[in-house]
């Protein structure tokens, strides 16, 4: 299977039928691939075992012992019906070797044919691996904290979203309810959403530093994000306040009651208390322990009904922490500045 195969597997969106067991899967896998695994992990680790022990004949043999009767019925219905429910799926393992082998032959004796990746979950992964070492054109967005920037990426073509994949808001505050995906599962998302733009003269991608929350930036990436151009969105205070508050306060507490959180203020509370002590050595005693009376001051009133004491800490943690923070980055790579604006003229300035 070459790249070019490859690129039209991702490009179409082909669901992908995952036989590895559960532990490979969890380290690293596709957007659209379901884990049905030929082998379980005990299962696997006894049969790797015996590989080292006696060879691949007698690993081999174990296998099929291991994986007989009804055990190998329901595994095999089980693919059968991801093959139903997702037509012109393809059939991987790691390799694209034995497991997968066997498995689309116990389909094929079943009557359901289904194509398998050659080079297996490794060749996909490579191909993946090598997008970022051939990156397109690169265009930063950058800005304060609460300027809106995600919203004028979702307003223009020609962009890639690296908090959308990496399922964090990019700040201290920005933990989301959901987990982050594992770090190779990030970079294959990212991957593909470069695909997908295909020869797009210029990509528009946020600012952002090596990590979003636990994950990070492939290197390639990062490297060509720190050469790239800079445009800057700017807003008022007030706006950035009043943006924050509704994504943070208001969507934030609406996210845990959907959730069916038992007490979601409180946990909304303990969340922002959280993130905060994490920040409180590089924000200094004395703001932290303001900023930190103000919050819970806010989260007190807003039991009562009153949640406009929310934006008070929100301004204060943006002038007296995020703001300088970011004129301090902003004065090392200000030479690669290009164009400033509202979100309107930058609009406009992209699509022009």
């Amino acid at each position: 299977m070459t790249f070019d195969d490859l690129h039209q597997l991702f490009i179409q969106d082909i669901p992908l039928l995952d036989v590895r067991a559960p532990c490979e899967f969890d380290k690293g896998a596709f957007p659209l691939a379901s884990n049905h695994p030929i082998l379980n992990d005990m299962e696997r680790e006894t049969v790797g075992r015996c590989y080292k022990q006696k060879g691949q004949q007698d690993a081999t043999a174990l296998g099929h012992k291991l994986v007989s009767g009804s055990i190998k019925s329901n595994r095999v219905n089980a693919w059968q019906q991801f093959l139903q429910n997702n037509k012109g799926a393809q059939l991987y393992c790691f390799r694209g070797g034995q497991r997968s082998q066997i498995a689309q032959q116990w389909l094929q004796a079943e009557g359901v044919p289904v194509q398998r990746v050659e080079g297996g979950y490794k060749r996909m992964r490579s191909y993946l691996l090598s997008i970022f070492d051939n990156l397109p054109p690169l265009l930063i967005l950058s800005g304060k904290t609460g300027v809106g920037k995600t919203e004028l990426l979702q307003q223009i073509n020609a962009t890639v979203d690296l908090e959308a994949s990496a399922n964090h808001r990019g700040s201290a505050f920005g933990r989301r309810l959901s987990p982050q995906p594992a770090q190779i599962n990030f970079e294959n998302a990212v991957a593909i959403d470069f695909i997908k733009l295909g020869t797009a003269n210029k990509v528009i991608i946020e600012d952002e530093g090596h990590l979003i929350g636990r994950v990070s930036l492939p290197v390639p990436l990062r490297s060509a994000m720190k050469q790239a151009p800079i445009l800057l969105l700017e807003d008022s205070l007030n706006n950035r306040v009043d943006r924050i508050f509704d994504e943070y306060v208001i969507q934030g507490l609406a996210e845990l009651i959907s959730q069916s959180t038992p007490n979601p203020l409180a946990e909304l509370q303990q969340k922002y208390t959280t993130a905060l002590s994490a920040i409180k050595k590089r924000l200094g005693g004395a703001a932290f322990q303001c900023i930190s009376g103000q919050l819970e001051n806010a989260f007190v009133q807003h039991q009562k009904g009153q949640t406009g004491l929310h934006k008070i800490w929100i301004a204060s943690l943006l002038v007296d922490y995020y703001d300088p923070m970011y004129e301090y980055q902003l004065e090392r790579k200000k030479h690669r500045l290009i164009e400033t604006g509202d979100q309107q003229f930058l609009k406009q300035y992209l699509h022009s």
